[in-house]
């Protein structure tokens, strides 16, 4: 693998059960890139996101570069589900590490720098400050590359776009790779370096300008979709 390549997909195949997932994906991310991965419900963007995380078996191949760190933030750990948890933003982060120092820099970073956040019950903050919280749980590590999964799930317009622009910021000032799935086209276009548009055995890699033509997204989310032309 090419030193400037930091993960190198190739004939990639998941299958759950009977049911074919992924079929023949192959793509490449380079270091210090932005890759959003868009597709419809089910098409397998969640599944692709596991199986790069070795957590889900596959045929292909998949190549990181070595020794890499890998940060990521799953799409069902959302405000619903953990509100009700007794625990304040500090315990959840000593759950992880017990640097404080650490944890209060990550905050700060995210947009979080108060301390009454530090010692707020995670039930009692903002959609949007739960959302900034774990993009620092996910830095805690000082990972090279993020994976996220829908980060904004949960969090009004507003927020969505305030919380990536946070992603966009943190990737710039750290020199990241970032491999994010999100249904808001209008992400890709102001953010990613590549997409990956992904329908199970179809799909379509390349710059977004490039890629996201309506017959591209015709083939992947069906002929009832609506396209806009972006203003670039």
């Amino acid at each position: 693998m090419r030193r400037d390549y930091i993960l190198e997909v190739k004939n990639l195949a998941v299958r759950l059960g009977n049911v074919s997932v992924i079929d023949n994906l192959s793509f490449k991310v380079k270091r210090g890139e932005i890759l959003t991965i868009v597709g419809p419900n089910g098409a397998g963007k969640t599944v692709l996101l596991r199986t790069l995380l070795g957590f889900l078996p596959h045929q292909g191949e998949i190549n990181w570069q070595k020794g890499v760190k890998i940060g990521y933030l799953p799409q069902g750990l959302t405000f619903l589900k953990v509100r009700d948890l007794p625990l304040s933003v500090k315990e959840f982060f000593l759950l992880k590490t017990k640097n404080e120092n650490k944890i209060q820099r990550c905050l700060s970073l995210v947009g979080l720098p108060d301390k009454e956040i530090y010692t707020k019950r995670i039930g009692d903050l903002s959609g949007g400050q739960f959302q900034r919280m774990l993009i620092a749980w996910a830095l805690i590590n000082e990972p090279q590359v993020l994976l996220f999964d829908e980060p904004t799930t949960g969090v009004d317009i507003g927020g969505a776009k305030t919380i990536y622009s946070l992603l966009f910021n943190c990737w710039k000032e750290y020199n990241l790779t970032i491999i994010l799935v999100t249904h808001d086209l209008n992400i890709v276009y102001k953010y990613s370096t590549n997409v990956l548009c992904l329908n199970k055995d179809r799909f379509c890699y390349g710059p977004p300008q490039n890629i996201l033509t309506p017959e591209a997204l015709k083939r992947i989310y069906g002929p009832e979709i609506k396209f806009y032309k972006h203003q670039h």
